[in-house]
């Protein structure tokens, strides 16, 4: 079921955040890149907007016979994001870091309670309704649903270049350290 799998997906989110501090969730591989910290304030944004559109689905018929576009529906069918780099709306560059670990956290356990909301709605409605995506087009709810599971786990190589930096990063720091030492 997609809603177990989203939660596991944010719980694994969730609890690599243990693993940095916030200093180093704010640390930018390079200038016109996002910090870890921000690949989370997208992903919270961005999923609180596609279960916007998820709650709005199951609460009407508007624009039930409208379609997603092709590549939207090879998406659905692959349960996967293209293996690309991706430009999103142009909101995306005033992604902000974030303010604290803590404001991350609830973030994403707020997103989880939302989704099993939207599940218990979702289980009971007879609604068809879809909502217009900036660039696929239509999609009903349990595409919505699909596509803010599929966009999480599309960030995930994301994540991992940025804590492939980190790393790096640190080896650096800790063999300068090193040197200086008497």
């Amino acid at each position: 079921m997609v809603t177990e799998r989203f939660c596991e997906t944010i719980d694994n989110w969730f609890g690599e955040l243990n693993n940095y501090s916030l200093k180093q969730l704010m640390i930018k591989p390079a200038k016109e890149s996002w910090s870890l910290g921000q690949v989370y304030v997208h992903l919270i944004e961005a999923t609180s907007y596609f279960l916007k559109q998820v709650e709005t689905c199951l609460k009407t018929n508007d624009n039930e016979n409208e379609n997603c576009l092709p590549a939207a529906r090879q998406m659905f069918i692959n349960n996967a994001l293209p293996d690309m780099r991706l430009n999103g709306p142009p909101s995306n560059a005033k992604t902000a870091q974030p303010e604290s670990k803590e404001q991350l956290q609830k973030g994403l356990f707020n997103l989880k309670e939302e989704i099993r909301r939207l599940e218990k709605i979702r289980q009971g409605s007879i609604f068809k309704g879809k909502t217009k995506h900036f660039g696929l087009h239509y999609f009903n709810a349990d595409e919505w649903l699909q596509f803010a599971e599929m966009h999480f786990r599309h960030h995930e190589r994301q994540k991992q270049r940025i804590e492939t930096f980190l790393k790096e990063q640190t080896r650096k720091q800790l063999k300068k350290t090193d040197r200086n030492k008497p």
